[in-house]
């Protein structure tokens, strides 16, 4: 009996220190830290602090008061895998159901509560509008693509609409098919690329109104397009599986990976500060999954992680200045939130916001449009059914000073260089601007278009006489003896 009650009070004690250490290598797979196959922490998780630390560790997300939103807005309903959503420090952009071709809403940031049913829209597509996207170098210009087979540049003005926009800056005609991605470079005046359903991938200099460069590399549909920090490269994912890293002014694949992730269903990418690709797709068993992937050596990636099964695809948005990652699923209602490091795993989940109402679509606030004196470090704003919601995702911090380790210098409005010298190869990272007074964004600057002569370039066509000036017919030599 003695030793019958000795072996039970040594399985009780068993039984605790396993709980024990089960519940903290629970604790520390969501914090990052990795444990050998004997229990033990290994690498750099042998130090004495057992959680891994962070400053972005407890960043929480809250929903603003339902006065401080955006209400009565008919979301579009087409079936795209598009954020429908685009926002910048002074305006939102919300793509917009219509009849008669496609439209889109531009509120100033500060038009909050309910629209008005008869507030005016920017109409000028005949088709679905399918993707939007804010020059990052002006805050009044605005780029959309559609079913229509073009894309167009708006100039927004600073006040509210006052009646239908519908004269677009200029017109980017050259795809045979549907237009259905914008994405304007991070760091050259006026250079934006598109891309369409014909697998064509075409970029423009918007201030002439006409196409720089074009690659046909692509023998499917094309699912995202992401530029690196400086735009010397960017990254797609197709439809193929493949994802492929180009550089356009060699107008080549540079590099490329077959089915970073096994699943049929789209795939987004992105590219990190560190020139890392971080990944989204689906597992063969349609399970989501996220990758972060080096693209010099795509053979294996550095981190891949399941995350749950849905149908919804997750579409990231990147913060460089704190090198975290927002997962949004289109049809859920919650925004996880990663962040990126140079420590095993390398992809750290932080956690995750929830709300009740699925999401249709996400913006994302560029760094400079955030709250620096309430320690606000990102911006989401959610787009459900009728309305639109926006997302702070803060710091808790007990001082009121500004806190310069959240904010580094983060990219400003002003390019670093102009069309010609992007194209003629050179290579600018973003100019950088101070967070520290908080940002004030500069005034309307009109989008002037001057567009070459192509006529010269064109070869002679012959017209019919009926069309002809006499004048500028040749005078024969009897008619010359009249005269």
């Amino acid at each position: 009996m003695r030793f019958s009650a000795g072996c039970a009070q040594w399985q009780i004690r068993f039984t605790v220190s396993s709980l024990v250490i089960n519940r903290h290598r629970v604790r520390d797979l969501l914090s990052g830290t990795i444990w050998d196959r004997r229990g033990g922490a290994a690498g750099p998780a042998m130090s004495r602090s057992i959680v891994r630390q962070s400053k972005f560790r407890h960043v929480f997300g809250q929903a603003v008061k339902a006065e401080q939103g955006y209400d009565d807005i008919r979301v579009s309903k087409v079936t795209w895998d598009s954020s429908f959503c685009a926002v910048n420090p002074k305006f939102l952009a919300v793509i917009v159901e219509s009849s008669g071709g496609g439209a889109f809403l531009v509120l100033p940031l500060s038009k909050t509560g309910r629209v008005d049913k008869n507030y005016p829209l920017v109409i000028g597509h005949s088709g679905p509008v399918l993707d939007i996207d804010w020059c990052p170098h002006d805050d009044n210009i605005l780029a959309s693509c559609s079913e229509d087979c073009t894309a167009m540049v708006w100039q927004i003005p600073d006040h509210a609409l006052t009646r239908p926009l519908s004269d677009p800056v200029v017109v980017l005609e050259g795809h045979s098919k549907r237009v259905g991605i914008v994405s304007w470079h991070p760091t050259a005046r006026n250079i934006l690329l598109t891309a369409g359903s014909d697998n064509l991938i075409i970029i423009w200099n918007v201030g002439t109104g006409e196409p720089l460069i074009s690659m046909d590399d692509h023998p499917d549909l094309i699912y995202s397009v992401s530029w690196n920090r400086n735009g010397s490269l960017f990254c797609t994912t197709c439809k193929d599986r493949r994802l492929r890293v180009c550089d356009p002014r060699k107008r080549e694949v540079v590099a490329e990976r077959l089915a970073p992730h096994e699943g049929i269903r789209p795939m987004r990418a992105i590219f990190t500060r560190d020139g890392n690709i971080f990944t989204t797709g689906f597992t063969r068993m349609s399970q989501r999954e996220l990758g972060l992937w080096d693209p010099t050596n795509f053979e294996e990636p550095i981190a891949l992680l399941e995350l749950d099964t849905s149908n919804g695809v997750l579409l990231p948005y990147y913060d460089p200045d704190a090198n975290m990652v927002y997962l949004c699923g289109k049809g859920d209602s919650s925004v996880r939130y990663f962040e990126i490091t140079e420590e095993p795993p390398y992809v750290h989940y932080l956690n995750t916001f929830s709300s009740k109402e699925p999401q249709r679509g996400m913006g994302f606030m560029p760094k400079r449009g955030v709250d620096v004196s309430k320690c606000e470090i990102a911006r989401l704003y959610k787009l459900l059914d009728k309305k639109c919601e926006p997302i702070t995702m803060t710091v808790p911090r007990k001082s009121d000073l500004f806190q310069d380790d959240l904010y580094p210098d983060t990219a400003g409005p002003e390019p670093a260089m102009e069309p010609e010298e992007w194209l003629d190869g050179r290579d600018e990272d973003p100019i950088l601007v101070s967070m520290r007074q908080g940002y004030v964004p500069p005034k309307s600057r009109e989008l002037k278009v001057v567009k070459k002569n192509v006529l010269d370039s064109r070869p002679t066509t012959r017209r019919s006489m009926s069309t002809l000036d006499t004048n500028s017919l040749p005078l024969s030599p009897v008619f010359i003896d009249f005269l």
